[in-house]
């Protein structure tokens, strides 16, 4: 190894040539599945630009990326995972992206809507460290008419999952149907919430992550457009003041 060269975490080395996020990274090394110079890599080695390093077999390319941000509309059935060889109708598969890319986060199979896919695991490591700060927008139908008590009740925090959900901002929209802002991340929250209170999700829209709103047909993808990005950099950036 060339000591001048700068050393790096080998999971911070995968998220910033765009192999994978830091939590992946982890697991792959924790199951052996890294090889660095030909040894298995352990937790918190650290690699140089001058070390060969091996996933799954793969010898990765030294040179970073050109970090590529993708806003995607998710149609029904799609299911956000980037194990194409496990699971049918993913999300990888279906947006067929010349480079590797993978999902910000997830929405699972029977919803629909924004959902961001990205090479860049640095931003996805900020947008998960923050992920009970920035705020997520759904429209969600539900199979009989709204009462008062239920937004009031799924306004100030609903028993799920052990904890209470935070607040959060509900508004009626229609007799069965309501927009709803979570700055939260349960597993299966809303469903989970709706079920708590005696009600069943029909359909459930994701419209709108942090700045950026949902502006496309379903399952049609584009970049994130400059202004956005800066925005979501500058977003990301100050909730990371704030988290220990």
């Amino acid at each position: 190894m060339d000591k001048s060269s700068p050393l790096t975490r080998i999971n911070k080395h995968l998220s910033e040539i765009g192999f994978c996020s830091r939590r992946e990274a982890d697991k792959l090394i924790d199951s052996g599945r890294v090889l660095i110079n030909g040894k298995k890599a352990e937790m918190g080695a650290k690699v140089s630009s001058d070390d060969k390093v091996i996933v799954n077999g793969e010898l990765l390319k030294p040179t970073k990326n050109k970090n590529v941000y993708l806003a995607f509309n998710k149609p029904i059935g799609i299911i956000c995972t980037t194990d194409t060889r496990v699971e049918k109708d993913n999300i990888i598969d279906f947006i067929n992206y010349p480079k590797r890319i993978f999902p910000v986060g997830r929405l699972d199979k029977s919803s629909e809507g924004l959902i961001f896919l990205t090479n860049d695991g640095e931003i996805v490591n900020k947008i998960l460290r923050a992920r009970n700060q920035h705020e997520k927008e759904y429209i969600v139908s539900v199979n009989k008419p709204i009462t008062k008590d239920f937004i009031n009740k799924m306004s100030n925090g609903v028993p799920i999952l052990d904890t209470i959900t935070k607040k959060c901002f509900i508004k009626q929209t229609h007799k069965n149907q309501f927009r709803i802002i979570l700055t939260q991340g349960l597993n299966r929250q809303i469903r989970r919430m709706c079920e708590y209170l005696g009600y069943r999700v029909r359909s459930l829209k994701r419209v709108r992550i942090m700045n950026v709103k949902l502006d496309l047909k379903v399952g049609k993808w584009r970049y994130l457009k400059p202004d956005e990005l800066n925005t979501l950099h500058q977003l990301l950036s100050q909730s990371s003041k704030t988290i220990g």
